[in-house]
């Protein structure tokens, strides 16, 4: 018979059912945010929820609903679009940590709610890398466009493109996996190592040192973009500047794609065996 849980729980004993070690230590699952502060804070969050009707699902919305947000805020003029973008993107990880701790507390965890959670992060990471290229083509600005504005808003289309390529490819290994008739790959490391002694394996090294490969999250994309804002701020840059940011995006993503395509292909994630 499933134990009753209190209705009105103390922090501990919350904790201890929705941020079991099993969810902090995920290698992969866990952004360094939730590590770092958001999990501290989100707790108190879930304590809250679990107080009012609203359910997993519902909170998983507002995630999504957060997080398609941040890209139209960066149409607001000056450093406010990037800040209130980067704000947004922050709640939205707040709601992620939030939605999950709250189906393990009511025992709704779902398919639904995993299928939703996806949808929130495509959304979020697909509206900034858009919504970045219609910054940089002047939409919302002052006087005309230009003959050649156009350019910039397809940019932020195929940046908006890539970043859904490389986020997929994980997911396309889960689903070759499965109709291959392969079993899960745990959430480990060592699932993804490469032959140390191989080119691919020693760019990967040196990536460490330089993660650009990580910054198409919203998180960091939001805060790297937050953080040019105020360069081109203080220095008086004008549009070129945006347009040059979105072109210099634009090549980093397809570049990372390009490499998470051949890291994949060469590690034991694909192995028939």
């Amino acid at each position: 018979m499933t134990q009753e849980r209190p209705s009105k729980p103390t922090l501990s004993q919350l904790r201890d059912v929705v941020q079991p070690e099993a969810v902090l230590g995920r290698a992969n699952a866990e952004h360094w945010t939730g590590t770092l502060y958001m999990r501290r804070l989100s707790i108190y969050l879930t304590a809250a929820l679990i107080r009012t009707p609203i359910t997993a699902n519902g909170v998983t919305g507002l995630m999504i609903l957060a997080g398609f947000l941040a890209g139209p805020a960066l149409l607001l003029p000056g450093v406010w679009g990037p800040l209130v973008g980067a704000l947004l993107a922050q709640l939205q990880m707040f709601l992620d940590c939030s939605d999950g701790e709250v189906a393990r507390w009511r025992r709704t965890s779902s398919p639904k709610g995993i299928f939703l959670d996806q949808i929130g992060h495509f959304a979020a990471e697909g509206s900034i890398g858009l919504f970045l290229g219609l910054r940089a083509m002047g939409l919302m600005a002052s006087g005309p466009l230009g003959t050649h504005g156009w350019q910039y808003a397809f940019a932020g289309a195929l940046l908006m493109a890539g970043i859904w390529l490389n986020k997929s490819l994980n997911m396309m290994v889960t689903v070759a996996r499965v109709n291959a008739g392969l079993p899960k790959l745990p959430d480990a490391a060592e699932v993804r190592a490469l032959p140390s002694r191989s080119l691919v394996g020693r760019a990967r090294r040196m990536a460490r040192f330089v993660p650009f490969h990580r910054m198409f999250h919203s998180i960091e994309l939001t805060l790297v973009t937050l953080v040019f804002s105020i360069v081109v701020a203080v220095v008086g840059g004008g549009p070129g500047w945006w347009q040059g940011y979105v072109m210099v995006l634009l090549a980093l993503i397809w570049l990372v794609t390009a490499g998470h395509v051949l890291a994949i292909w060469k590690s034991p994630r694909l192995a028939s065996q």
